[in-house]
């Protein structure tokens, strides 16, 4: 059976415990743009696989020594290359229908 990683499944007191993070600290990345939990219909925050992924890459990034501009600007980054592996993919799958392979 297969999960969606982007399902918001955890409160905040269960993603702090599993990144390790002080549930301020999560509130503190929530405040700074750097996560965006999703909320329960009681406004509770809700934190998905993907939102722990993440954490766990800025949690990476701060104990390299990256400030909040820092790890923002690697996020934008990293997200920027996502989105041109996945053009290039969709290109190169374009040009091979085109040369007939």
């Amino acid at each position: 059976m297969n999960r969606d990683s982007s399902v918001s499944v955890f409160v905040i007191s269960v993603a702090a415990q599993l990144t390790e993070l002080h549930p301020q600290t999560l509130r503190n990345y929530e405040r700074e743009g750097l996560i965006t939990p999703s909320r329960s219909a009681g406004g509770n925050r809700m934190y998905s696989e993907d939102d722990l992924a993440r954490l766990a890459i800025i949690g990476d990034l701060t104990e390299r020594g990256l400030n909040i501009a820092g790890i923002r600007l690697v996020l934008e980054l990293q997200a920027e290359v996502a989105e041109l592996r996945s053009e290039l993919v969709r290109l190169q799958a374009e040009a091979e229908h085109r040369s007939g392979r």
